[in-house]
């Protein structure tokens, strides 16, 4: 303010006028007292700027820039362009420091935190959120600040199978919006479309439909498409998973279908996966090779390498179903190779090795076999997930029991006999 007086040609007491006396404005000068909103408005028009310059030391102008370029940013990650999108919030947050703006930095920050994780970067996501943690603690936050930010972090944990300390996250995710008092249902959605994941996950299926079936009735009530969309297929999984082939079809079914008038062909392509893992199921094998192939192409046409695999897993199951060793050995070949190193894929890298496996089995390459039967039993272990690697320890017996080694084929079949046993259905 001294340097805008001073070019102006004005004495403190000329600045000051009639509302302020000099002792007053030296003070502010001095950084001594802070003055309020309405006498930084005041003293910006008696020297011809706006109070955002006068305040921050950047125009309105600027600060409106750097909005603009934060909305382009928040609008890349929501079309799944996260590659750009990390770039450009990037490129804001630079620029966010010298703007004074929190609310801004912390928006740049939740954004690029997202858009990694999205890009398979969860641990870069959860460093980048780490700094978003403590910048939400400013008083200048709210309770919904905050939640949102430890709702991002447990995406991050829950890529990297972290599953029980995402859930504590979102548990206290989930009682910060409760508490807040303010407007969150949205929000809230999407918290416990999160966690029923993560319920799935554990085998707590019973937990699993109750956090979908209230993030089904909040997105509802807030009329926004793509949110109801996403716990639709949350619910079709929970479904799927609890022997309601039917129902989960029908969820799906209502899940791509708000997706396509969205034009988001990525999530109608990830529909399509899990549509052709419900035909395969009901017993139909030809229509699931139908909409694992159409969600193949949508994956390709969107640039996306996990879904992509994941359509090639489903299509090798089916092969493998239908005694096509071959073709479901080629693409289960092809789905690992676009998932190696991909941490946050270890159920789909850990299913491709058992479809891989059973193919060459039944081809009298037992020693192969094994090897992919091992490899998707460590990636089961990864995940913390017993339920998982029962299905690798069933395919460790049957290998054993093709061998001729009957109590070798029993240790495995009894392990997983036992482990079933305290899984909860």
């Amino acid at each position: 303010m001294r340097a805008l007086r001073v070019a102006a040609g004005l004495t403190q007491t000329e600045l000051a006028g009639e509302r302020f006396s000099k002792e007053y404005v030296s003070q502010i000068e001095r950084g001594k007292t802070r003055p309020t909103a309405d006498t930084v408005a005041w003293l910006a028009e008696r020297l011809g700027v706006d109070d955002q310059y006068l305040q921050h030391g950047v125009s309105a102008d600027v600060r409106t820039r750097v909005e603009a370029k934060l909305a382009q940013a928040e609008a890349l990650s929501e079309a799944h362009r996260d590659r750009e999108a990390v770039e450009a919030f990037r490129e804001v947050r630079a620029e966010t420091g010298t703007l004074g703006s929190a609310e801004l930095e912390l928006r740049a920050l939740a954004g690029e935190g997202w858009a990694l994780q999205e890009l398979g970067a969860a641990q870069d996501g959860i460093a980048v959120l780490q700094e978003a943690r403590e910048l939400s603690e400013l008083p200048v936050f709210s309770d919904v600040d905050r939640a949102d930010v430890l709702f991002r972090l447990g995406c991050c944990r829950y890529r990297l199978s972290s599953i029980p300390t995402a859930i504590a996250l979102f548990d206290e995710a989930f009682g910060l919006a409760e508490r807040s008092g303010l407007p969150c249902d949205i929000l809230r959605a999407r918290i416990l479309a999160w966690r029923s994941r993560c319920r799935r996950r554990q085998a707590d299926f019973e937990a699993a439909r109750e956090d979908i079936e209230l993030a089904i009735e909040l997105a509802q009530a807030m009329d926004d498409p793509r949110v109801v969309a996403g716990t639709y297929l949350q619910a079709s999984l929970v479904a799927e998973k609890t022997g309601h082939w039917v129902l989960a079809r029908q969820y799906a079914e209502q899940a791509r279908a708000l997706y396509q008038d969205l034009e988001d062909e990525r999530n109608t392509g990830r529909l399509m996966l899990t549509l052709g893992g419900l035909q395969l199921l009901l017993g139909h094998p030809e229509q699931a090779i139908e909409h694992l192939t159409a969600s193949f192409a949508l994956a390709v046409e969107a640039g996306s390498q996990p879904d992509a695999a994941q359509a090639l897993g489903g299509l090798a199951a089916v092969h493998e179903h239908l005694g096509d060793h071959e073709a479901a050995d080629e693409h289960a070949r092809k789905a690992l190779a676009l998932l190696e190193g991909r941490e946050d894929f270890l159920d789909e890298i850990g299913q491709s090795n058992l479809v891989l496996g059973r193919s060459l089995l039944e081809r009298g390459r037992l020693d192969e076999a094994e090897e992919c039967f091992r490899a998707a039993d460590s990636a089961f272990e990864q995940m913390e997930s017993v339920g998982h690697r029962t299905g690798a320890w069933v395919a460790l017996g049957d290998l054993a029991e093709r061998r001729g080694d009957v109590r070798e084929a029993a240790r495995w079949y009894r392990n997983a006999a036992e482990a079933l046993a305290v899984v909860r259905f």
